[in-house]
């Protein structure tokens, strides 16, 4: 016979409360989080903070479990409702985590401030200190884990007043310890966490990473970042390294790679991927990235296969729109609007790369060059305004490449550079193979660099004639100049099969802006019916 499973909420006040009380009213509260790691919480159990109040310790999440009909929520609420406050703050300075969730499943976490701004004494056993982190240690499975509501700031390793060296940004992710936002880590490649979703968080101003999920043998999966506000890190926005079945979207990324704290990194792509397959990146914002190398709105690093970029806004990042390093399969940007990207200057502010407005590079770490395979370019549009010069990269040992239906509204000069990924691209001992280069849309016929090999086989000419140039505002770039590019698209050819499948289709029924494709598509990212 089945015993009915009676679920408890547990308060906890850290004033009023006393961690001799049975925790089960308000008037009843625990003291502490650390009471709460006491307790084997059953499925349906609550957690519940009071909001508005300063908890100055961590709290841990080990081996506890909902189910699906009822997971395990750690919350807060307002007990004074005249106050109206609706998270809780938790500061976890000297602490390596705010919340740590290790071998946990059916786990909901909402309503939560959390900081961690150096530390009161130094332990140098922590190697990070980390606003969220979920980890995989003894359990088999970590599953269903929601993450809402919460907002994470100011989370450094270090106290103020401590500067990084020269070379450390230098590093390929940094060599020193860092404050990241959430953080997802499964090294055991036996274990598995997946069914994972953040959404309606934000993260301002860590040390390092925003958000960042780090797999081994990509045995983290299925996991949504939804409606994420991202600003001010010292890396990447977001980051994601051997996961599986990842979808981003809607959010809102910018100046990642911010220097503005001596003691943040200084460098980071709004978005990137390394060794992930099946990612969808579709509906955010990646704008004012910075850094002296990579720092792109989102880019792909090497060993990844169908990632795909659509419906973004890339804007004002140093390192470019477009970057695809080695060894890559399947990967594609289409239908994104991209405003000044790829502004840097080599040797200008330390920068060790150029910026790129379209880089495709042979890459792939510490083995021999190999440029990635089937790449799609199509439908998106660029503009780039007269100060700057946009610069692009092919690595020759690419293979399968689609560059078709863009507008490319390029009003400086452009001019054709070295990849500089440690070791230069190549130019001119091969000769990039399949193709398929046709119908863009270019101002003029100085546009595409005049020294690039590869070419457009049918250019087409002329002004889009945007509402208003440099806006952030995707309904700026629909062109006024309607007999350019209505109509004017062309099907966009499968290439080659690879011995790795292509998941994702190629025909779209959207627009950037939601509008049905009726026909033939339109040149650029915004459908002209």
């Amino acid at each position: 016979m089945n015993q009915t499973i009676i679920a408890k909420d547990y308060y906890v006040h850290p004033t009023y409360g006393n961690d001799l009380n049975s925790g089960e009213s308000k008037k009843n509260a625990f003291k502490t989080l650390a009471r709460i790691t006491q307790i084997k919480l059953l499925p349906g159990d609550r957690i519940v903070l009071a909001a508005g109040q300063l908890f100055l310790e961590s709290l841990s999440l080990i081996n506890q479990n909902g189910n699906l009909q009822n997971p395990i929520v750690i919350t807060a609420i307002d007990w004074d409702v005249t106050n109206s406050k609706t998270n809780a703050i938790i500061d976890f300075r000297s602490q390596a985590n705010g919340i740590l969730i290790e071998d946990c499943s059916y786990i909901t976490i909402s309503n939560i401030t959390l900081t961690g701004n150096g530390y009161v004494k130094k332990d140098e056993s922590l190697k990070m200190r980390c606003g969220i982190l979920l980890t995989s240690n003894k359990s088999k499975l970590v599953e269903h884990i929601l993450i809402q509501n919460i907002y994470i700031h100011d989370v450094y390793y270090e106290n103020p007043g401590f500067v990084r060296g020269k070379e450390e940004v230098k590093s390929a992710n940094g060599t020193q310890k860092y404050g990241w936002g959430i953080r997802l880590i499964n090294n055991n490649f036996e274990n598995t966490i997946e069914n994972v979703t953040i959404e309606n968080c934000h993260v301002n101003s860590v040390c390092h990473t925003g958000i960042k999920l780090s797999g081994n043998k990509k045995n983290i999966k299925k996991v949504q970042l939804l409606n994420n506000t991202i600003e001010n890190t010292g890396g990447p926005g977001i980051q994601m390294s051997e996961v599986e079945s990842v979808y981003v979207s809607k959010n809102n990324v910018s100046h990642s790679g911010c220097n503005d704290d001596s003691r943040k990194w200084g460098r980071g792509s709004g978005l990137w991927t390394w060794g992930s397959s099946n990612v969808l990146i579709e509906k955010n914002k990646f704008i004012y990235a910075n850094g002296p190398g990579d720092s792109a709105g989102a880019h792909i690093d090497y060993n990844c296969d169908n990632i795909v970029l659509q419906y973004n806004v890339s804007a004002y990042n140093a390192g470019g729109l477009c970057e695809i390093l080695g060894n890559n399969y399947n990967c594609m940007y289409r239908y994104n609007i991209s405003i000044n990207d790829g502004h840097r200057i080599k040797g200008v502010d330390g920068a060790f790369q150029e910026g790129k407005l379209f880089w495709l590079s042979g890459y792939q770490g510490d083995k021999e060059r190999k440029g990635p395979v089937n790449s799609y370019f199509y439908n998106n549009t660029i503009f780039s305004d007269a100060t700057i010069e946009a610069k692009f990269a092919i690595d020759n040992t690419s293979n399968g490449v689609v560059i078709a239906n863009n507008i490319f509204c390029i009003k400086g000069d452009s001019k054709q550079v070295l990849g500089d990924q440690n070791k230069q691209d190549s130019h001119g001992k091969a000769t990039v193979q399949n193709v398929f280069f046709k119908n863009n849309l270019f101002l003029d016929e100085s546009t595409w660099p005049k020294d690039m090999k590869m070419e457009d086989s049918e250019p087409l000419f002329g002004n889009p004639l945007f509402l208003k140039e440099g806006s952030l505002e995707i309904t700026d770039y629909i062109s006024q100049n309607l007999s350019l590019i209505q109509n004017k698209g062309i099907e966009i050819p499968t290439l080659q099969e690879s011995s790795i499948k292509l998941l994702f289709g190629l025909k779209m029924e959207k627009d950037i802006m939601g509008n049905t494709i009726q026909g033939l598509p339109s040149i650029g990212a915004i459908q002209s019916n």
